[in-house]
């Protein structure tokens, strides 16, 4: 892959969230204000947490366990993201790391489609929208999420979603109404705006920006059989999944950064969950462990990889 496709790849990503950015500062005062912030803020930390300690690392990986009230409201926080219903969710996830990069995934951008330009672009739109209206939900429930078919709240859950996708954008109305000064009713639109929409759409391309993004380019550092990639600036809003090739050398791992500069919120969550006895069994990647998986000698740095389409 030449530097600037690659460069096209980052805008592709980078140019919608700027001009939501854009946006926000032209706006500032008029249709957003400190009050929308905090609601967008508030909602999208909940339902991405939701994602990814609840849908992900949880419930997907069984990195840790937890208490079952504590397990459900993050199964219906993940469920306001509106990323799906969670087991489908999990189901797909689960079957992404059995095939990943390979027949079978449902959003690999390799598999399936041909070396070049028009191959790469074929994938990555794939694997960050296309699968949605292809492979999404297509998982066998049984066969990969068999224990969440099992548990009858998470099936209720499940068959709530339509109702918790109107709970997703009510809920930023009704703080926007209830903390307005002036119009109640411009207070919550704005809210329901910024809260709502602007934040699920945020929160959905990053998400699947580590489908594509993290799985095209970015650094490497453990052999692994498949293109996952460490993506640095998408860590931050990913709140940690974006270290997504450390994850796929230990899936299992609550902690996606395994070094210190690895920002992963979400793993010092889980921290905060089990220093407040929320959370035990929490599996966590010892040094030396890592050290065992590394590609090359520890003294040796390598060069960035650039993993091939098709």
């Amino acid at each position: 892959m030449t530097r600037l496709e690659r460069n096209v790849n980052i805008a592709a990503v980078v140019i919608p969230f700027l001009g939501v950015l854009a946006a926000a500062v032209v706006l500032w005062d008029r249709f957003l204000g400190p009050r929308d912030l905090v609601i967008f803020a508030i909602m999208y930390v909940l339902t991405a947490l939701g994602v990814t300690v609840g849908f992900h690392r949880l419930l997907t990986h069984r990195a840790f366990e937890t208490r079952p009230w504590l397990r459900y409201t993050l199964a219906v926080l993940g469920s306001m993201s509106l990323q799906g219903p969670v087991i489908d969710w999990v189901a797909d996830h689960r079957k992404h790391h059995t095939f990943t990069d390979e027949d079978g995934d449902p959003h690999s951008p390799h598999a399936g489609h041909a070396a070049g330009l028009k191959g790469m672009v074929a994938g990555l739109w794939h694997a960050h929208v296309g699968w949605l209206f292809e492979t999404q939900g297509q998982a066998s429930s049984k066969r990969f999420a068999r224990d969440l078919v099992e548990d009858p709240t998470m099936r209720r859950i499940n068959k709530s979603f339509p109702l918790l996708a109107l709970l997703t954008l009510a809920m930023p109305f009704v703080l926007g109404v209830a903390l307005s000064g002036g119009s109640l009713v411009a207070g919550g639109l704005s809210a329901l705006l910024w809260g709502g929409f602007v934040r699920i759409f945020l929160l959905h391309h990053i998400t699947w920006s580590i489908n594509s993004i993290c799985h095209f380019f970015g650094r490497r550092r453990f052999r692994t059989d498949d293109e996952s990639t460490n993506v640095f600036w998408l860590a931050l809003p990913s709140l940690g999944e974006a270290w997504h090739h450390n994850h796929h050398a230990f899936p299992q791992s609550a902690f996606h950064g395994l070094r210190w500069y690895e920002l992963d919120p979400s793993g010092w969550l889980i921290l905060g969950l089990e220093r407040l006895g929320l959370a035990w069994d929490v599996v966590k990647v010892t040094p030396e462990r890592a050290r065992e998986k590394l590609a090359v000698a520890p003294s040796y740095r390598a060069p960035d990889r650039e993993p091939q389409a098709g």
